[in-house]
């Protein structure tokens, strides 16, 4: 029996297993106070030694996937998955979703916006492509453009390469799985107190508490409030509070019951960037002006937006997850989940072309003025109401043995969107530097007509099999269907193309919609050289259906169109995992490539548009994670892509033929250790090549943005049992860089600055 330590008080378990160990003992240790001789025939005996291990948790390294799809440890998976656990992510200070996805090389938020328009919230490209639509939390689908706090949540679960076989419709390259906090068998309380750059306030507090250990249920609450700055930007605003509500039953047995509540609450304030004038790469927009490419840089936390600008957001997310156990080799889970989310925001951006960027007089920047006429809202609310099932079976088959694997999906969902009026006008902003205070005339927002509404309805049934032959072959294949229908109305203006017979202005009704059934599969072999490793191989699909996103188009160059089949995504990979140190570390090595066709295109000669566009991508990635040495705990990844436009246009602005905001190289890596003083050190340190810019008709703005480091640093200390400080530092040398850069190349996101954080980690 191992039992592992615990950083808080014992469990109800422990407790009983102790009790049982000195029960043991008592005897042995009463007949040897007595001194009396043994028996001969006891003396003739030799006592069996009573060995209790003890295994201390590795906060860094997991061993499995949260899904139930995965039933192997991930030693012996084959594929590229990255486990980020909430030690890891608590250490760094990390508090969104976008920032604990640092920890994973190549993956981020590089990507702004278009056409004025603002991106919000995590915005992921992942290996070449937009994986913002294949974000789940605890395997259910969780869409909207908001940035989702990491607070209850235990681990992440990131999965590079397809995965149609494991989640229906997705990215080509990959999905992001978080896997939330649950009540369980534990007396515990932690909770922390931040204060930082920025203006900086939060806290957490997250208690667990067992209500009747002998039937196995428990009760957990974790709660958050927020009302922050942001260290790069003036008046930006990071402002939320919320509540997450755990109660179990039957933890002890073969029936487990689990109910989640999850409320959050935001009222921000947008960022939309700031203009590239004067960057490395920009040019005067106007060639009557070539003095405006010498202009100087403009301040990066110059706020070029409004006071009047908000992003409110309201989700609720209830969740059922029922568990039971037939036998040893039958168990079944069925998760029911109903969530929705209410955002509704009003940002200001802009686009900095000759007719925005006025300059009275040249030779006085100060009288230059950026005219806002980019007011962009959203007012969109996300349901989803999905019932999923799922059976895990052990048997054999001669010298086979098997796991099999097998689920039914049903799943609704629906997006609602509206447009506005009245949203005012605001007088040109100062280029150097901003006014957000200056006055908006006519701000009245009310609906002007336009409006959407999708809903999808999908049913999918999928069965892996993971086959073991003896112990060094592991064999896994799986297959799954997805009948999916998507019912598209929506009000929209006309245009001088849209409709010639109608006025350029007028609201009409487009009805659109689009039925089908996606296949996808997956096959691996791996080969196991020692209990502690594997080298495998994989081949595995993934497609992306026309309203994949919730919206449909009747544009004729739009993928999103119904008249246009999924874009077909597939994926090869070879890797090897290696468990080294008595399994405290994992390291990996992986070579892919993914290939997407059916992308859209139009033909030079009939001008007219076809699915034959084909995009590639492959690279290799690294990767090492775990407990090194005894208090050193390093979790560092590289990866290399190569991407290409294999048939179609070049999609960058330079007319390099490689894939917009992907980095050609990536590093992340993150390393502390504990001293024996108590004090614990960290740091680490980020690296993202340069990046290229979409294709876009504007003129002078830079192409790419340049590559950067960002090193941080963090220190902590147990100022007494119950309370740890922990200082964190953020990029030590101030480095200034661009995070994100939208396509037209307007306008960017500065990286943070060299910032700090003060956190009192408090536990019972």
């Amino acid at each position: 029996m191992a039992i592992k330590s615990r950083k808080h008080a014992q469990t109800h378990f422990n407790q009983h297993i102790h009790t049982a160990i000195a029960a043991m003992l008592l005897p042995v240790a009463a007949h040897a106070a007595d001194g009396a001789p043994a028996a001969p025939d006891q003396q003739s005996r030799t006592m069996h030694e009573v060995v209790v291990n003890g295994a201390a948790e590795n906060e860094f390294k997991a061993e499995k996937a949260s899904s139930p799809k995965y039933t192997e440890e991930l030693v012996n998976t084959a594929q590229t998955i990255t486990v980020i656990k909430k030690e890891l992510i608590q250490q760094q200070g990390a508090v969104t979703l976008t920032e604990a996805l640092r920890n994973t090389p190549g993956v981020g938020t590089f990507f702004l916006g278009e056409n004025g328009n603002t991106t919000t919230g995590d915005s992921i490209y992942m290996r070449g492509f937009d994986s913002s639509s294949s974000i789940y939390v605890d395997g259910v689908r969780d869409i909207g453009s908001i940035s989702r706090d990491v607070f209850n949540i235990e681990q992440i679960d990131v999965l590079k390469g397809p995965a149609g076989t494991d989640n229906g419709r997705a990215s080509p390259t990959g999905s992001v799985n978080l896997v939330t906090k649950q009540a369980s068998l534990e007396n515990a309380f932690t909770g922390s107190v931040t204060v930082g750059s920025g203006s900086q306030k939060r806290a957490t507090a997250d208690l667990n508490q067992a209500i009747d250990a002998a039937k196995g249920s428990a009760f957990r609450l974790n709660v958050l409030a927020q009302d922050s700055g942001n260290p790069a930007r003036d008046v930006v605003k990071n402002k939320r509070w919320a509540v997450a509500p755990s109660l179990t039953f039957g933890l002890n047995g073969p029936t487990r019951a689990y109910f989640n509540l999850l409320h959050v609450d935001q009222d921000n304030v947008p960022d939309g960037g700031v203009p590239t004038v004067g960057l490395p790469g920009y040019s005067s927009p106007d060639p009557k002006r070539p003095f405006i490419t010498a202009a100087k840089p403009v301040d990066p936390q110059g706020f070029y937006g409004s006071d009047t600008d908000f992003d409110k957001v309201k989700a609720d997310m209830f969740t059922v997850r029922l568990e039971h156990d037939f036998s040893k080799t039958l168990r079944v889970q069925n998760t029911t989940r109903y969530g929705k989310t209410d955002q509704n925001y009003l940002l200001t951006a802009f686009m900095g072309n000759t007719a925005n960027l006025l300059t009275p007089d040249p030779a006085n920047p100060n009288t230059w003025t950026l005219a806002r006429t980019t007011r962009t809202v959203k007012d969109q609310q996300n349901k989803i109401l999905t019932n999923q099932s799922v059976v895990t079976a052990d048997f054999g088959t001669g010298a086979i043995s098997h796991t099999l694997v097998a689920g039914l999906e049903l799943t609704a969902e629906e997006q609602r969107n509206v447009g506005y009026t009245g949203l005012g006008t605001l007088l040109p902003a100062p280029l150097y530097p901003p006014n957000p205070s200056l006055p908006v005339t006519g701000l009245n927002p009310r609906p002007n007509g336009v409006a959407s509404k999708a809903q999808v309805d999908t049913q999918s049934l999928y069965v892996f099999d993971t086959l073991r032959l003896g112990d060094k072959w592991i064999i896994n294949a799986g297959v799954r269907a997805d009948r999916f229908k998507v019912d598209y109305d929506s009000m929209v203006l006309t245009t001088a193309t849209s409709h010639p017979t109608r006025p350029v202005g007028t609201l009409v009704p487009l009805d659109l919609g689009v039925s089908d059934t996606l296949v996808n599969g997956k096959l691996s072999a791996l080969y196991k050289p020692t209990p502690d490793s594997s080298v495998y191989a994989l081949v595995a699909t993934s497609k992306q259906p026309p309203g994949t996103n919730l919206v449909l188009s009747g544009s004729a160059n739009n993928a999103s169109n119904p008249k246009f089949v999924p874009q077909d995504s597939t994926t090869a990979e070879i890797g090897t995992k290696w468990d080294f140190l008595k399994k405290k570390v994992t390291v990996s090595v992986a070579a892919y490539r993914t290939t997407v066709k059916n992308e859209v295109e139009q033909d030079p000669v009939d001008l007219q548009y076809y699915q034959t566009g084909r995009k590639r991508v492959q690279g290799i990635e690294l990767g090492v994670t775990g407990q090194v040495a005894r208090n050193w705990l390093v979790s560092a990844g590289y990866t290399r892509m190569d991407t290409e436009v294999e048939s179609g246009k070049v999609v960058t602005a330079s007319g390099i033929n490689n894939l917009s905001y992907t980095p050609k190289q990536a590093f992340t890596g993150w390393t502390a250790y504990t001293l024996p003083n108590g004090i614990k050190l960290g740091g680490g340190a980020r690296f993202v090549d340069e990046l290229l810019r979409g294709t876009d008709s504007a003129i002078g703005t830079p192409k790419f943005v340049d590559s950067y480091w960002v090193v941080d640093a963090m220190a902590a200390y147990n100022v007494s049992k119950n309370v740890e400080l922990q200082l964190n530092v953020y990029n030590l040398s101030d480095e200034r860089y661009i995070a994100a850069i939208n396509k037209s190349g307007y306008r960017y996101t500065p990286g943070a600055p060299r910032s700090a954080s003060l956190t009192a980690n408090i536990r019972f």
